[in-house]
């Protein structure tokens, strides 16, 4: 008969080990988890090894550190898409992009790119169509420079080490030096924009939408063909987007 309870079985230890993984504000290792629960080495091992092989959590660049798996950020996606949690951003984001009459949509982190996660479009017959999905650069957006500078430092340096920069315009910043400045710049802010470094003829902002703790989980962004907008006049925008963005914080 198995022994097992509540508070001891396999399961209950796996979805434990799962939570402090992706709950995690700091990078996390497998002994940081043996020091955090009372489970044996060995058995800490095998269920981050069956988590890990469920593409529950996966491993950070250096391979010591524990991220969340593909698979995981699947569900979280899935459970975000849901409508009947969705309805709130929505109302949100319909709200801001009443306002300004441009292109407003909501962005997450997705590994090492940018994923637009919702947007409401512009009416205009002028405009860049991304779709919901769609999966942008982060060194050349304003929501991707504005999760850059925003993650923890040694994240950020093994991101860019990794990152191939590449020039989608003459305006993109192709240097890692360049572009460090230009992070630290975002991170004095609190806001980022893309002078047409992702799209020629395209100028966006993005402010950052934060957790319970403080550290940035999406951000909400603008962006406006040239034609009918500077960078400065979109900053005009950036005190309701704080607002809005503060609003964002209890949906998500």
């Amino acid at each position: 008969m198995s022994k097992d309870t509540p508070t001891n079985s396999t399961l209950f230890r796996a979805l434990g080990l799962l939570e402090e993984v992706v709950t995690a504000q700091h990078p996390i290792s497998a002994a940081d988890l043996e020091k955090r629960f009372e489970i044996p080495k060995p058995t800490v091992h095998r269920l981050l090894k069956q988590l890990e092989e469920q593409q529950l959590i996966s491993r950070d660049l250096d391979g010591r550190h524990l991220l969340p798996g593909q698979r995981f950020r699947r569900m979280s996606l899935g459970a975000l898409a849901n409508e009947g949690l969705k309805a709130p951003r929505r109302v949100l984001l319909e709200k801001l992009a009443g306002k300004v009459g441009e292109t407003c949509n909501l962005t997450l982190l997705d590994g090492h790119e940018v994923m637009y996660y919702d947007r409401v479009e512009t009416n205009w017959p002028v405009r860049i169509q991304l779709a919901p999905g769609s999966h942008l650069p982060l060194h050349c957006t304003a929501s991707g420079k504005l999760f850059l500078a925003l993650m923890p430092l040694h994240r950020r340096r093994a991101l860019l080490q990794s990152l191939a920069l590449e020039a989608h315009t003459p305006c993109t910043l192709t240097s890692r030096a360049t572009l460090e400045e230009a992070l630290d710049t975002v991170v004095r802010n609190q806001l980022s924009t893309d002078d047409e470094e992702f799209i020629q003829g395209m100028v966006a902002i993005a402010v950052p939408v934060f957790d319970e703790v403080g550290q940035i989980q999406a951000t909400l962004a603008i962006h406006a063909p040239r034609l009918r907008h500077s960078i400065e006049s979109l900053l005009e925008w950036a005190p309701l987007m704080r607002q809005i963005a503060t609003e964002l914080e209890g949906t998500l």
